[in-house]
């Protein structure tokens, strides 16, 4: 556990998150316009015809999401008793909030409020993606805003892993109700199942098999100290690959359309806060301490962009308005967590009389 009051930084990636996103962002649209040709191959490249599970997306979302399945202890949900209030606090919310109350903020302003800008069709695409967006919760970068906040890790541990497990079950199912109920798309359920298997079943399972393995041999010390770091870079890399395609595929959308960029932000910024508060309130109202409260709040209201991504390109292809809204989920994440962090930490003294 690090000191209180030791000074905690992110990495130059994760601290500039957004700015890389922003130069993959320019990057893919300049690509988009002065090489057409290579892009429509690229987006051609599909494991079945009309499957929208482009071949290179899906290997690069592999890459970069089984580095961050690595870090996932599943031993860990053994200690699930030790923190009962906050474990059901941060899973009512991930699960009987989060993924309706964006359902409603997406329907009231792409439907509503940003109708006579965007028109129905786009409407449908985008409350698509915020919906597939807020359906997963955030995995790997929780790590990062609970160190941030001095999070109790065994809580923030505990409550990823229970999370990962559920998305097996939950993700798909809720995904189909949502989507079809707020918008007019048809959710095709197979390619749900599908989704789920590829970009969390298999890396899930090669995670836990390959951490399992080498602590055994290797010992958690060269695990956490050697094996972890030389995987980090492979997943940036591969977030970042992914980002510069996608916006490749989306070039003639962003250049006509940066407007609704803006828009999207909206409804997930609303979001966001309101489902961080709520967890936030609800923690110290159930007087659970600072150490679970804060992480919670940022587990509650943070995402797992790199499934949200992987299943609105498998649903309705890169190319898609549902694509662009889970990228923009990505680009507005690390800003607003940040604040939310900080908001955290000068409000710990809130939970003096935390029982829990």
């Amino acid at each position: 556990m690090v000191r209180e009051g030791a000074v905690k930084k992110l990495n130059v990636f994760e601290r500039y998150l957004s700015l890389w996103v922003a130069v993959c962002m320019t990057v893919g649209v300049a690509v988009g316009h002065w090489f057409p040709q290579t892009t429509d191959l690229l987006r051609r490249l599909e494991f079945g015809t009309a499957s929208h599970i482009n071949i290179v997306i899906a290997v690069l979302l592999w890459l970069m999401i089984y580095p961050m399945m690595l870090k996932v202890d599943f031993g860990s949900i053994l200690n699930v008793g030790r923190q009962p209030r906050g474990l059901g606090i941060t899973l009512f919310v991930n699960w009987l909030v989060k993924p309706f109350s964006m359902a409603f903020f997406g329907w009231l302003f792409f439907r509503h409020i940003f109708a006579p800008w965007i028109g129905g069709e786009m409407a449908s695409q985008y409350i698509a993606g915020v919906i597939i967006l807020a359906a997963a919760p955030c995995t790997a970068m929780v790590f990062v805003w609970s160190y941030l906040t001095d999070g109790d890790p065994a809580y923030t541990l505990v409550q990823v892993a229970i999370n990962d497990l559920i998305m097996l079950i939950l993700f798909a199912p809720i995904v189909k109700f949502l989507v079809t109920g707020a918008s007019n798309l048809a959710v095709p359920f197979i390619v749900l199942v599908y989704a789920v298997i590829l970009f969390i079943v298999i890396p899930l399972t090669a995670g836990a098999i390959t951490r399992s393995t080498l602590l055994k041999v290797k010992g958690a010390m060269w695990f956490e100290k050697k094996f972890l770091p030389i995987l980090h870079p492979v997943s940036i890399l591969a977030l970042l690959a992914t980002l510069v395609i996608i916006f490749a595929f989306q070039a003639e959308n962003i250049t006509n359309k940066f407007f609704h960029v803006i828009l999207i932000a909206i409804p997930i910024l609303i979001q966001v806060y309101f489902n961080s508060s709520l967890v936030y309130s609800l923690m110290r109202i159930f007087k659970v301490r600072f150490a679970v409260a804060a992480p919670g709040a940022l587990i509650g209201a943070s995402n797992f962009f790199e499934l949200a991504v992987a299943t609105a390109i498998a649903l309705y292809g890169p190319g898609s308005g549902a694509a662009l809204a889970t990228v923009v989920g990505v680009l507005v994440e690390v800003p607003v967590m940040l604040s939310v962090c900080s908001f955290c930490n000068r409000t710990r003294g809130w939970f003096a009389n935390a029982i829990n």
